[in-house]
């Protein structure tokens, strides 16, 4: 049975667009340090930076099993898995996420759409209490500018709207859905303030510094334009 398109679709990015993941890669870093010294956390972040390049993708827990490898006899690697799978992700989403994500599903339907393994990353998803935000509508896949038919066949739409951190993705996608996709950078986290970035790919449809701005159209000071550009895409549920 094929799905009712919605008006509008809109696909949240997780790691810097909803969630300060930077933060995050900070307080690893200083537990490694303090529970193995500096040697060894700089070690993990190493075989972190070599997976991600072979993935394509961040893994954290894969890099722990190949740290793993290389210190057989060390129980204390267990207590790591703790760390990561317990951390309180919800402290570290960006002020005004939760809001965003409400803002937006007043004018049609919001998805979260992210890259990343099959374990870690939904637990992140879920523990930030993004999961719930979206009454479940989460897809996680290794390369998700590749997967827009597989998005399509999911959440069919007459317009999609894509906020994400990094331009590479949003140029993507954009080649790809054309004039059926408004792209939005968050300029949030390391990625967004590239300036090799900022230079190799298409500046995306609108640009916003924070992500709480999706949920402060009209407040001074934020591209409010944006709110008034897709309200005559997909007018508010109830209207008309």
């Amino acid at each position: 049975m094929t799905a009712k398109a919605a008006k509008i679709v809109f696909l949240f990015d997780v790691d810097n667009t909803l969630l300060d993941n930077d933060a995050v890669q900070d307080d690893l870093s200083a537990y490694l340090q303090r529970e193995f010294g500096r040697a060894s956390r700089d070690r993990y972040w190493a075989i972190f930076e070599e997976l991600r390049v072979e993935l394509g993708y961040a893994d954290y827990l894969g890099a722990l099993q190949r740290y793993r490898l290389e210190n057989l006899d060390d129980p204390l690697l267990l207590r790591i898995s703790f760390f990561l799978v317990d951390y309180p992700f919800g402290e570290r989403l960006y002020p005004g996420a939760l809001a965003a994500l409400a803002r937006c599903a007043r004018l049609g339907t919001t998805v979260i759409l992210s890259d990343g393994d099959v374990v870690f990353q939904p637990r992140k998803v879920q523990r930030a209490g993004l999961w719930d935000a979206v009454d479940g509508r989460v897809l996680i896949y290794l390369h998700k500018e590749l997967m827009l038919d597989a998005i399509e066949r999911r959440f069919p739409a007459d317009h999609y709207v894509m906020i994400d951190d990094k331009l590479r993705i949003l140029a993507a996608m954009k080649r790809t859905w054309g004039e059926r996709l408004t792209t939005i950078f968050a300029r949030q986290g390391h990625y967004a303030h590239d300036a090799r970035e900022l230079e190799k790919y298409r500046a995306a449809d609108l640009t916003v510094a924070h992500i709480g701005e999706l949920a402060e159209a009209g407040s001074p000071g934020n591209q409010a334009s944006w709110l008034a550009a897709l309200t005559r895409l997909a007018p508010p549920r109830g209207s008309g």
